[in-house]
């Protein structure tokens, strides 16, 4: 399985006002993003490279988590990078009612309004799921969810040799959102390693914006 989603083949016919897979293309930008923090390990050591390479993230936050580490939130914020919501409690949402999928979503964006005053953060579903009926109403409401063009895979908890091996062999280009995680250990080597790669090669490491559509 390669680091393009096959949803992909679907999503490119969704407007990007729905459902966002590609960050802004002006100029050679990378946009990374990271799911399922903060973590109180390895989260401070992602944002020390981020902050020695100038370079900036979009961290999508488990509300449960925000509550156990509000300072770790707030240096997110910050130190420039976007917060976007990716549920209270990061359950299944494909079991949900949408009622209870907008309650997930409700109750994280009052904990991160505390954090950084944005009461209308980007939003990314658990895994990356996309409900129809979820989508829509976040749409009617002007709230696309993002996805991402590009899967590091570093979730599956393998060598990190592994994930920049197909970073190397396939790598990111221009606009790609890259799927990372800095609930484990592997993102810290992938980014000590690659990041200064891609800045040599010209790229730029950016946010997505964090409020409204990210195009």
């Amino acid at each position: 399985m390669g680091p393009r989603p096959r949803k992909l083949q679907v999503l490119h016919w969704v407007p990007d006002a729905i459902v966002t897979t590609r960050g802004p293309t002006r100029g050679d930008a990378i946009y990374l993003t990271f799911d399922d923090g903060p973590h109180p390990e390895h989260t401070p050591r992602v944002l020390d490279i981020l902050a020695r390479h100038g370079a900036k993230g979009s961290f999508f936050v488990i509300g449960d988590k925000v509550r156990a580490n509000p300072a770790l939130a707030r240096r997110i914020a910050a130190e420039g990078h976007t917060i976007g919501n990716h549920s209270n409690t990061h359950p299944e949402f494909r079991a949900l009612g949408l009622a209870q999928q907008l309650r997930e979503l409700e109750l994280a964006d009052h904990q991160l309004a505390q954090i950084d005053g944005n009461a209308n953060p980007l939003v990314r579903t658990p895994r990356g799921a996309l409900p129809p009926r979820l989508v829509l109403e976040l749409a009617r409401r002007g709230r696309p969810i993002v996805y991402w063009s590009y899967d590091t895979m570093d979730y599956r908890r393998g060598p990190a040799a592994e994930v920049i091996g197909m970073l190397r062999d396939e790598p990111p280009g221009p606009g790609d959102i890259l799927l990372m995680h800095d609930d484990g250990p592997a993102v810290v080597e992938v980014l000590d390693t690659l990041l200064p790669e891609w800045i040599e090669r010209g790229y730029a490491l950016r946010a997505l914006p964090g409020y409204g559509s990210v195009q």
